[in-house]
């Protein structure tokens, strides 16, 4: 592609966009769009680690090209949708974005971002406010916007499995620890406890088992004692290596009866 095209007057289409430029595009006309504060760029990764975690969500994409029409191309902070694996803009609008507004917001851009996202396709938009007190705006087509405080959960139907506190929007430690329960349910466990239960359970029915053997066998070796057949280092060496339960109790039914060692393996 020519590296002057944006020497020429618009309109635009997003196929004259190269993906690394630092551009987005609104009916034709570019907007120019930097790199995020420090605080930003925390907050936008966390949060894309905890809602891409979620165990109904396929996929989360972080500044992903989003083109649903030739003459727009916006890059939410976090998309939730079916991203694929291939190159190019994503042509459809995700059900979920969030934008992460900081000092500097450039608020009229934002609110055509919003209106463009939601008339092609996305049904719910959380603009979390980093400047000032802590909030989260949730927008949605054809609904007055909804003002989310700390304390307040987010929910988003058919999209998010798990509710979303506002609170873990901003404090990487709770993220963290909605994220190991986003893991932990795409394992199918509820939480850590239950890992443990499961390990206890298999550890206890190994255990009984083990001890079950280890009966059966002392069972044996005593009624053979008692029953003066003696026995050969081969068979010794037979019955401990045995780790069939079922296999062990018929010897020791033979041992019963039986008239000599040889018949106790028959």
């Amino acid at each position: 592609m020519d590296p002057t095209w944006r020497t020429t007057v618009g309109p635009y289409t997003a196929s004259d966009i190269r993906p690394g430029d630092p551009y987005e595009l609104s009916n034709g006309q570019l907007i120019e769009c930097m790199g995020t504060g420090q605080r930003g760029a925390r907050t936008n990764a966390s949060g894309a680690m905890l809602l891409g975690t979620d165990p109904d969500v396929r996929s989360v994409g972080v500044d992903a090209g989003i083109s649903p029409r030739p003459d727009i191309l916006r890059a939410p902070d976090i998309v939730i949708g079916d991203l694929e694996d291939k190159p190019g803009w994503a042509p459809k609008s995700p059900p979920l974005a969030v934008e992460y507004a900081d000092t500097g917001q450039d608020e009229p851009q934002l609110r055509q971002k919003i209106a463009e996202l939601l008339a092609t396709g996305t049904q719910l938009i959380w603009v979390v406010r980093l400047h000032g007190p802590r909030c989260v705006e949730v927008h949605a087509p054809s609904a007055p916007v909804w003002l989310a405080r700390i304390g307040d959960v987010l929910a988003a139907p058919g999209i998010l499995r798990n509710p979303v506190p506002v609170s873990a929007l901003y404090d990487l430690n709770e993220a963290q620890r909605l994220t190991l329960r986003n893991l932990l349910q795409r394992e199918g466990y509820d939480s850590i406890q239950a890992i443990k239960a499961e390990g206890f359970d298999e550890g206890f029915d190994e255990g009984r088992d083990e001890g079950a053997l280890i009966a059966t066998r002392n069972a044996l070796y005593r009624i053979l004692m008692r029953r003066s057949l003696s026995l050969s280092s081969d068979d010794t060496i037979r019955i401990d290596q045995c780790t069939d339960r079922q296999t062990l109790e018929r010897w020791l039914d033979a041992a019963i009866d039986a008239a000599t060692t040889r018949d106790v393996f028959a």
